[in-house]
């Protein structure tokens, strides 16, 4: 997800829970906020503000996603990527392409009209995710959101650089990427599967394309046809730097069309191929394309686990007046 609207993008078989089931994972709990803001269902007003941009932009379902991501990733589920200021993590080169901002501050600036001081700006971030995937891919993608996080206090773009995958990462080194915040290989290429929708940009993949690993060839683990219809749209010289689906099966739609076009050669990231090359992602990506492993449930875990890296809740931390500014 560190790649345009990749990683963007972002578990273990043998723990999967029940969706009617609400489990707590440390201090977070499904519910945090019921009766806690002056009779305003905070869970449905930020769904009313997501419907409200997905009915105008559907790009906003792979744009938040990236954000949740990016946050996560960084110091933990923190809303850190939120914060303004010269050095802080949206200055890092992974995020100056992420969107969604201002969805998180219209959601913010509601419930603090209401109910100041309540609502973290890190759970707005992850409930607003779970909304714009289920308006992507349909009601079978509903999720429960555990809430009761606290934002952060720091945000350093170094911390973003450091600690954001790249978009070439072998298996090996993804799955290491995500075993250090505690994710396994499956959930991770669960995670990944978020890549079913959204964008990246011919400058990420212009080397598979025209000269893989210098030998002036295309990645061989490219469909050749499929090679042939990016460089129609990414010219190995151009003014401007075009975007392409991650999906190119059903760009629009979260669903498991990712996975099937892995199998095909057909991943626009190395990192998403290489899941397919893999012996230990490969059974997973087969069993998810094939439906075997159902991804709209397991996709649904995998983001409930990803929510819960590093949280802050209690004392820790903070209630943000303002996404953008730490309370002084």
């Amino acid at each position: 997800m560190a790649a345009t609207s990749g990683f963007a993008a972002v578990f273990a078989i043998a723990s999967l829970l029940c969706l009617t089931i609400a489990p707590t994972r440390g201090a977070l709990q499904a519910g945090f906020y019921k009766g806690k803001c002056n009779g305003t269902d905070v869970e449905a007003t930020v769904k009313s503000i997501v419907a409200a941009r997905f009915a105008q932009d559907r790009s906003i379902v792979p744009a938040l996603l990236r954000l949740h991501f990016h946050d996560c990733f960084v110091r933990g589920c923190d809303a850190s990527i939120l914060i303004d200021g010269s050095g802080t993590e949206k200055t890092a080169p992974p995020n100056l392409s992420v969107r969604g901002y201002d969805l998180v501050d219209q959601a913010k600036a509601q419930l603090e009209s209401t109910c100041p001081g309540v609502v973290s700006c890190a759970d707005i971030i992850a409930i607003a995710t779970r909304d714009a995937v289920v308006l992507g891919g349909g009601t079978q993608y509903t999720y429960v959101v555990q809430t009761g996080r606290r934002d952060g206090n720091i945000s350093l773009a170094s911390d973003a650089s450091a600690n954001l995958p790249g978009a070439s990462l072998s298996a090996t080194q993804a799955i290491a990427a995500f075993r250090a915040k505690g994710i396994s290989a499956s959930d991770m290429v669960l995670l990944l599967g978020g890549h079913t929708v959204g964008i990246t940009h011919c400058s990420f993949i212009l080397n598979r394309l025209y000269n893989y690993n210098g030998s002036g060839k295309p990645d061989p683990d490219m469909d050749p046809a499929f090679v042939a219809m990016l460089k129609s749209r990414c010219p190995q010289t151009s003014a401007v730097d075009n975007s392409v689906f991650l999906d190119n099966g059903t760009p629009s739609t979260v669903d498991n069309s990712y996975y099937k076009q892995l199998l095909a050669k057909r991943g626009v990231l190395k990192v998403d191929q290489n899941l397919a090359m893999d012996a230990a992602t490969n059974g997973t990506v087969k069993s998810l394309a094939s439906g075997s492993l159902s991804f709209p449930s397991l996709f649904g875990n995998a983001m409930v686990k990803m929510g819960s890296i590093q949280v802050l809740t209690g004392t820790q931390g903070q209630i943000r007046k303002s996404c953008r500014v730490v309370n002084k």
